[in-house]
């Protein structure tokens, strides 16, 4: 596959210029990610060590619930409106978002053995690791394999929304290793977009910030939700 990068209209750089920027708005996109899964983890672990906290936002389902909600709404605003806001409104944004999936996820702290959520961490984080390396570097085109994950991920959804009524335990373990499959495969899939979808030409603009945040987006759910599923088989719970 011969991949071709768009260029801003004034675009003059050569090709090392051009993989010099690339590899640099790469650094941005995983910066930003690194940055957010930080503020997720010790938003968790204040929450979880909060008596107070937890007493609030568990103890209520009003709360909670407000909260998975406002996540929702947070990140498709971002989504959908990033093209209208400045780079700093939409940082702002993102960071926000990473705050408040920390405050929610910080329920794992209360099931799963610290221990066991450390190790899960760095097993997602090796794994992440080797896949965002194997769609950065290989020549193959994984559109094709892109369009089978989506349409997995959508039957995933729609299973795992099932399986909150019917408590299934086979299709638990189904959903999980399934799971697992699909977000491992879009850490590949999605971090060749990012890099095919740079615009070159542009950086250290407004834009150029904005496209580094919402690649950063794609590559922090892919994360947190392939550590969810896989601490569904290495997480320990406590006694």
């Amino acid at each position: 596959m011969e991949t071709i990068h768009p260029l801003s209209p004034s675009s003059t750089l050569t090709e090392e210029q051009i993989k010099a920027e690339q590899s640099s708005f790469i650094s941005k996109v995983y910066g930003w990610m690194s940055i957010a899964l930080i503020l997720t983890a010790f938003s968790a672990l204040y929450v979880a060590s909060t008596p107070s906290l937890i007493e609030l936002i568990f103890g209520s389902k009003i709360v909670f619930y407000g909260l998975l909600i406002g996540e929702f709404l947070l990140v498709g605003y971002l989504s959908a409106a990033v093209a209208r806001m400045s780079s700093t409104t939409a940082i702002v944004m993102f960071l926000v978002y990473a705050c408040l999936n920390g405050v929610t996820l910080s329920a794992i702290f209360l099931v799963f053995t610290a221990g066991s959520i450390a190790s899960t961490f760095l097993i997602t984080a090796g794994t992440f690791g080797v896949m965002s390396l194997y769609g950065y570097f290989t020549k193959r085109d994984l559109t094709p394999l892109g369009n089978l994950l989506m349409m997995g991920l959508i039957g995933l959804i729609i299973a795992s929304v099932v399986n909150m009524f019917f408590q299934n335990d086979t299709l638990y373990w189904v959903t999980t290793y399934a799971g697992i499959l699909i977000f491992v495969g879009l850490v590949a899939y999605d971090t060749q977009k990012i890099k095919e979808l740079n615009v070159i030409g542009n950086a250290g603009t407004d834009d150029d910030r904005k496209e580094a945040i919402m690649g950063a987006l794609t590559l922090y759910l892919d994360f947190i939700n392939l550590f969810l599923y896989l601490l569904r088989i290495f997480g320990k719970k406590r006694d």
